[in-house]
This record gives structure tokens, sequence and C-alpha cells, in this order.
């Protein structure tokens, strides 16, 4: 199985018109023909005018099979394309290695919140087995919707992904969780293993899979 992390970075002000035409044109049009759309969302803190959305295949080479048969749907050529090109400013692909199955939200009309971790070489691995194994301590305190390691272009990354009922709800919960001993414990023998850590917390759109 293999997971593809898109983000689209909007020029300021052209999101709204980025999300109208996904939800009438894009979305519609590829539906799950060209590859499984699991969410959409816009970014709430972090890094403004973005928006992640989340596919899976079956392999790398169903990938590059069904985006070249999306690459001739006229309607996607003709009409999604055109209208959403003058609005993109930056647009980023990360490949991923799911390490466990993809969790469901605890309800509609929460928060996710996506931590990226760039980790010193030969540390990923070992931490995201880690990270495997403690994950029913860790769910005991916020639901997880996703744990994978990078494949490219960054492969030193692990990536987790939380749900949360709200933004409150976030605040107790981690507050909770580094009151738990095993935890703690988990955490101490990672100490350094992170170059760079990154946290955003999101929205999911009208039209995506989770809400």
């Amino acid at each position: 199985m293999l997971h593809e992390l898109r983000t689209y970075t909007f020029y300021p002000g052209k999101l709204p018109a980025y999300l109208k035409v996904a939800a009438e044109i894009g979305r519609p049009v590829r539906g799950n023909d060209y590859g499984v759309n699991h969410g959409y969302w816009t970014t709430e803190f972090g890094p403004l005018n973005q928006v992640w959305h989340l596919w899976s295949y079956e392999s790398f080479e169903e990938r590059a099979r069904l985006r070249a048969a999306l690459s001739k749907n006229e309607r996607w050529t003709k009409e999604y394309v055109p209208a959403i090109r003058p609005l993109i400013e930056r647009q980023d692909i990360r490949l991923l290695k799911p390490l466990k199955p993809l969790g469901a939200p605890v309800k509609e009309g929460g928060i996710y919140e996506l931590r990226i971790y760039r980790q010193n070489t030969g540390k990923t691995g070992p931490m995201g087995e880690g990270y495997a194994k403690i994950m029913p301590v860790r769910e005991k305190y916020s639901r997880n919707i996703g744990l994978w390691t990078g494949e490219a272009p960054q492969p030193n990354e692990l990536l987790h992904m939380w749900n949360y009922e709200s933004f409150e709800a976030r605040k107790e919960q981690r507050a909770a969780l580094f009151r738990d001993p095993e935890w703690l414990d988990f955490l101490k023998p990672m100490d350094g293993w992170n170059a760079e850590m990154t946290s955003l917390l999101m929205l999911p759109t009208s039209y995506s899979p989770m809400k």
C-alpha cells in the first residue's frame, strides 16, 4: 500500500475559489476512480492558504497507471486544471509508507492535527516501529488517523495524524498524555532523535470523506 499526501499552497485570497472548483468539478470528476481519497483539509494553524489531501494506491505502479489515465480525462484537463492552475503558488507531494491502517475520526465536526518529525538519519525506522507498538497507550488520549514513514522526497520523516473533538479537547488530552508513565518511558530513549518537529491544525473541507 502506498499513501500520497499532497499539499497545495495558494496565493493569498485564492483558497475559497479553489475550494469551490474542487467541490463542484474536481471531486465529482475524479471520485475514487484514480486513487482513493481519504481526506481533504485546510490549515487553521501553521502555514496558511493550504489544502492537504490524502490518497491511497495499491502500489507505485498503480499510482502511475491511474494518474496517466486521469491525464486523459477531458473534464479534468479542460475544466478542472485550467481553473485551479492560476490559483496555486506551489505544490508538494509526499509518498508515504503506512505503518498501520487508517483510523476514523471521533465524530464529525472535529479538528485534525498533522505532526511531521524530520529525524536524524537512521532513526525513522526504529521510531516508527516503536510508535506503532505504543499506539494502544497513545490512543487512550486521542484518536489516531494515520502513522507513516516517508518514502519520498524525504525518507527521514515520521508523520502522524490525530483527531480531536475540539481545540480544548486537544489541550486537555495532550496534558493527560504527558502525565502517563508508559508514554514518558517510551519517549526517554528517543531524546535527540528529531531534527525538526512541525505541527499543523487542520479542518476538513465540505467534501472531505473524513469530516
